[in-house]
């Protein structure tokens, strides 16, 4: 077996790269979702409520795997910068986390309430699924700039300090946040025109349409920002191994775009899963060698070669089993529309 000094590390990093898009995917359609449960309107808010529900219910659960995957990666391979991003970005992670958990208790105690009155009506415990669906992805985003905009550094003597006070409340990393809630508002969307018919997919269309240009906006914003703050990044975006992926990425978003005007809406669905892959792989490509730029080395922070083996080899097994559960979860409960 090929056995290359930074063999293990680099496959380490690419599962957990990989735990990202699965949860960038999956789970930041659900919280779009719960954006989009929080604002329905129209003479068929009640309908998109239940459309969202029965769209969420069956899966929800399941997507945040991806997420405990991740950090489970994390702290097992790379022990050193996941304690560092732990100390640096204690206040966002926890606030977010804190979210998820109100997030999934609201969602529970909602769907028992409209059970018992036959009725999806905005209530007490829809505000709360809305507003932590909106407060964990915004609050990811800002930590990822924090992260791309080198605000986390080492002391002499190791010890971790922010560049700044609260660095995740710089222009930059909060158009970072926006731009994270704006793509996850646009998958659910699209997403829900694929799950409903008629008219109501017609108001997810307009949600699309909206959250699509919104993200957009967003985007160059974010590349204006970065620019000005995070220059490094900025130019590793441009660099040889990072811009061909991130045009394709850009290419997939257009497709998507033209697919939600054109009604081609199985071919939005496809496009926009190739546009979250292939940003979060430009982002991948232009942060490499860097875990946490600009202290923080891949090769630093990994954990010992026999741990990374371990891992990177047992992951096939645990495949084994998750994998076909999930797509047996998502057959069973996706093959037809919510509504």
């Amino acid at each position: 077996m090929f056995d290359w000094p930074s063999m293990w590390i680099d496959l380490s990093a690419l599962a957990a790269l990989v735990g990202m898009m699965a949860y960038a995917l999956l789970g930041g359609a659900d919280f779009g979702g719960g954006m989009w449960d929080l604002f329905a309107s129209g003479p068929r808010k009640k309908e998109q409520r239940l459309a969202i529900q029965k769209a969420m219910g069956p899966v929800w659960e399941a997507n945040h795997v991806w997420l405990v995957f991740v950090l489970v990666v994390l702290f097992t391979c790379f022990p050193r910068g996941y304690s560092v991003l732990a100390i640096a970005l204690f206040l966002p992670f926890h606030l977010a986390l804190l979210g998820i958990m109100l997030r999934g208790a609201s969602f529970v105690f909602r769907s028992y309430q409209s059970r018992e009155t036959a009725a999806v009506e905005i209530s007490a415990w829809g505000v709360v699924f809305g507003a932590a669906s909106i407060i964990s992805p915004l609050l990811l985003g800002t930590a990822f700039g924090v992260v791309t905009e080198g605000g986390i550094t080492l002391t002499d003597q190791r010890e971790v300090v922010l560049t700044r006070p609260a660095p995740w409340l710089s222009p930059y990393c909060v158009a970072n946040g926006l731009l994270a809630l704006s793509t996850c508002a646009y998958l659910a969307a699209v997403y829900l025109t694929n799950e409903t018919v008629g008219a109501l997919r017609d108001d997810f269309r307009q949600r699309a349409i909206f959250a699509g240009t919104a993200t957009a906006i967003l985007a160059g914003l974010v590349l204006l920002f970065a620019w000005q703050e995070a220059a490094w990044f900025f130019h590793r975006l441009l660099s040889w191994q990072a811009a061909p992926i991130v045009l394709a990425g850009l290419i997939c978003f257009a497709g998507s775009a033209w697919s939600v005007f054109a009604r081609r809406y199985r071919l939005s669905r496809i496009f926009a899963a190739g546009e979250i892959g292939l940003l979060l792989l430009g982002w991948a490509a232009a942060q490499y060698p860097y875990l946490v730029y600009p202290d923080i080395l891949f090769t630093e922070a990994a954990a010992p070669r026999e741990t990374l083996r371990f891992v990177v080899l047992s992951l096939p097994f645990g495949g084994l089993v998750l994998l076909p559960s999930l797509w047996l979860l998502f057959r069973v409960f996706k093959t037809r529309p919510a509504l």
